[in-house]
């Protein structure tokens, strides 16, 4: 790496099991592509509750040539409860960092496979409880969707107004998503 990590504790104590967990993370990454410019690791628990866990976040800006990788793992929605372990929240950002670095990887070599253009729109309706929402079109139909159709378990990262991208086909009762993907 050609810039030193910087590793920041914000808002919370700073811990030597955890630095040494993103050392060894960042490590893996510099094994895996040799070629990172500098990575920058923020640590933080946005919300101090007294009766619950702490929700921590965990931000990775990761800089390789020509690109800049950013996942934050913000601990805001509640099925980030896992997260109340300060090294799974870790875990699961430089999990994704490290998926993210492989996409990269892959487009650099042209090993991405070419997809057609899906339809885009944005989220209508939501019922969380009920795993189902609706899409609105760019021409003003509306598609419904099902949990089970978006990619990547973020079904509870949509939000009314969430941007997101699919697959359509004709259901039962109408049009609906096999596929959705989150913008």
């Amino acid at each position: 790496m050609q810039i030193p990590a910087e590793i920041v504790f914000h808002r919370i104590e700073p811990s030597d099991a955890v630095e040494q967990a993103v050392r060894e993370r960042i490590d893996q990454l510099e094994r895996y592509y040799g070629r990172i410019i500098s990575c920058r690791v923020v640590i933080d628990r946005p919300h101090h509750h007294h009766r619950k866990g702490n929700i921590y976040s965990v931000r990775v800006d990761l800089t390789v040539p020509g690109h800049e990788i950013v996942v934050d793992h913000s601990g805001s929605t509640p099925r980030h409860h896992a997260h109340e372990d300060m090294h799974v929240a870790v875990r699961d950002a430089f999990d994704a960092v490290r998926r993210r670095l492989e996409d990269h990887v892959r487009r650099m070599r042209g090993k991405v496979k070419v997809h057609e253009h899906w339809p885009e729109g944005r989220v209508a309706t939501l019922e969380p409880e009920q795993g189902f929402g609706f899409i609105e079109t760019a021409d003003g139909r509306s598609i419904y969707f099902h949990r089970n159709s978006v990619l990547d378990d973020h079904f509870d990262d949509l939000d009314r107004g969430s941007r997101v991208s699919f697959v359509e086909e004709l259901g039962e009762e109408g049009p609906q998503a096999s596929t959705v993907r989150l913008q």
